[in-house]
């Protein structure tokens, strides 16, 4: 194979050069951004050898399993892996996320593929050009391989259903469900189709199976990143950010994809709160000397499955073992009130109307509630296809009546933000924590009726707060638990130190059993 080296200085600002040795040949299964750049620059493998193994594992798996993650390929993923290929033996250095393959939730705009948004209604819809994240992406050379199956419009937290592409299996276990609605990514990450994955999160989608498939997954701060470009479904709430198998995977995709964009008006305020370098925060000794709280309001509850709680307290431990100090019970003042308080807008069918129009004269609908008339829909998603539909959609909700105001100037959850921040203060504490859900992933036969223990829902959506999950064991014999940690607004530096932290000391993630190393 034809060495593809760049100088030792270009290698080591790449941060790509910790390999074990030139002999070593490429393992797809568990590769980290580090492994598939250090492959490349030693010359054990080319990108077009990377993306192929891939697309080869998605061929082989994705289907015959019945895992249905990916609903198509990119056709010009290894046209993209060649070009880069042959600038990089041109002596030129390519871009941070150089070669690494990414998968996609359904619901990125790319210029290149469709976008659907999990609906059958737009499965041929082709946007006009990438979301804000995804070019960032593509800027840095990242390539795209492949989109994944996602919740029909990202309405359940549930499972990962649509009326386009039908249902996806968690990667553990076959039979039971990877949540929803960002569960295609989540179970193809798991199992080793790319990389890199991308979701998106209103009350649970990133966080939630990235618990159920044993990833870090990050929910930034509200206004921290941009949503350009991502088929909304609540835009007060929605975000879109990384699912990875480590933290410092997480991390590196993050100092692409946050910032300021002029076309999402909420990342203004953030515009000074981006970290220069999400990575000079893994330290594994970030948890020393912080002080975490344990919010047992959303541990001890009536439904909660034993084994997880006895897998979270074996976490709390461990944060104990890795120097943290716990605080144990911590108490967010009117809790329950701002939990059971109705602070959400029904604002679908307008933020629909809104993106809909930005496709132009090629947008197959131009009112979401036609889906609804045309019958062009799973029946599952038909109530909240209503409800959500809910409303005129062109004004926006601030000015109806009764208005609902901007997440900004809600008085409910800017009240709840500031409750939670204040028991932080009072309490002296760096982070909250507390299981990302308290039941197992459920059976996909029963996945609605046995949907329980969210806890994503309940602080970070309203409050727009930061939030992480990462793994913290496994219960029932294999099925994977999130350990969720909570931060102050724009503390996204300190979460990912936190997260990788535990990481360190704990290596709890190890990969499906289901979708092992192909032979060459």
């Amino acid at each position: 194979m034809r060495s593809r080296k760049l100088t030792a200085m270009a290698c080591f600002a790449l941060s790509a050069c910790a390999h074990t040795g030139p002999e070593q040949p490429f393992a797809h299964v568990e590769a980290t951004i580090g492994d598939v750049q250090s492959a490349i620059l030693d010359g054990r493998a080319s990108c077009v050898d990377i993306v192929e193994g891939y697309l080869r594992r998605i061929d082989t798996f994705d289907k015959a399993t019945g895992l249905n993650a990916i609903i198509f390929t990119n056709p010009n993923a290894v046209a993209r892996a060649a070009a880069i290929d042959a600038r990089i033996a041109r002596g030129e250095a390519p871009g941070p996320l150089f070669c690494v393959p990414v998968l996609l939730k359904d619901n990125f705009d790319t210029a290149d593929m469709p976008t659907s948004g999990g609906s059958v209604a737009l499965k041929s819809s082709v946007p006009p050009d990438d979301a804000f994240m995804v070019r960032r992406l593509r800027e840095a050379d990242a390539i795209i391989i492949a989109k994944t199956n996602m919740a029909e419009w990202a309405f359940s937290p549930k499972q990962t259903l649509s009326s386009s592409y039908g249902v996806t299996a968690n990667a553990y276990d076959l039979e039971r469900v990877p949540a929803g609605s960002s569960g295609g990514t989540a179970s193809g990450i798991a199992a080793s189709f790319g990389v890199v994955g991308m979701g998106s999160d209103t009350g649970n989608s990133i966080r939630g199976p990235s618990s159920h498939l044993a990833l870090f997954g990050i929910r930034s701060t509200l206004g921290l990143t941009s949503r350009d470009g991502v088929i909304p479904l609540v835009f007060d709430r929605d975000i879109a950010g990384p699912m990875t198998r480590t933290v410092t995977d997480g991390a590196r995709v993050f100092n692409v994809i946050a910032g300021y964009d002029p076309a999402d008006s909420y990342t203004l305020p953030g515009k000074n709160k981006v970290e220069a370098d999400y990575t000079d925060f893994l330290d594994a000794t970030a948890l020393e000397g912080k002080r975490i709280g344990v919010l047992r309001a959303l541990v001890d509850t009536e439904d909660a499955d034993a084994d997880v709680i006895r897998v979270f307290e074996q976490a709390v431990a461990e944060l104990g073992d890795a120097g943290a100090e716990i605080v144990d019970d911590f108490v967010v003042t009117d809790l329950q009130a701002h939990m059971d308080a109705n602070n959400f807008c029904m604002r679908f069918r307008y933020d629909m109307h809104v993106y809909l129009a930005s496709l132009g004269e090629a947008a197959p609908i131009r009112d979401v509630i036609e889906v609804l008339e045309s019958g062009a829909y799973h029946l599952y998603i038909e109530e909240r296809l209503r409800r959500f539909g809910d409303g005129p959609a062109s004004v926006h909700p601030r000015d109806r009546d009764p208005p609902c105001p901007d997440y900004p100037d809600h008085p409910g959850r800017q009240a709840y933000l500031a409750d939670v921040v204040a028991a932080m203060d009072a309490a002296g504490v760096d982070a909250i924590v507390y299981p990302s859900w308290t039941s197992p992933p459920a059976h996909l036969a029963r996945a609605i009726e046995d949907y329980r223990g969210d806890n994503s829902q309940l602080i970070a959506p309203a409050t727009g707060l930061p939030a992480v999950s990462v793994p913290m064991g496994y219960t029932h014999g294999g099925l994977p638990a999130g350990l969720q940690i909570l931060g102050r607004p724009y503390s996204e530096g300190l979460l990912i130190g936190l997260a990788y932290a535990y990481e360190q000391a704990t290596r709890h993630r190890v990969p499906p059993a289901s979708f092992p190393e192909l032979d060459p």
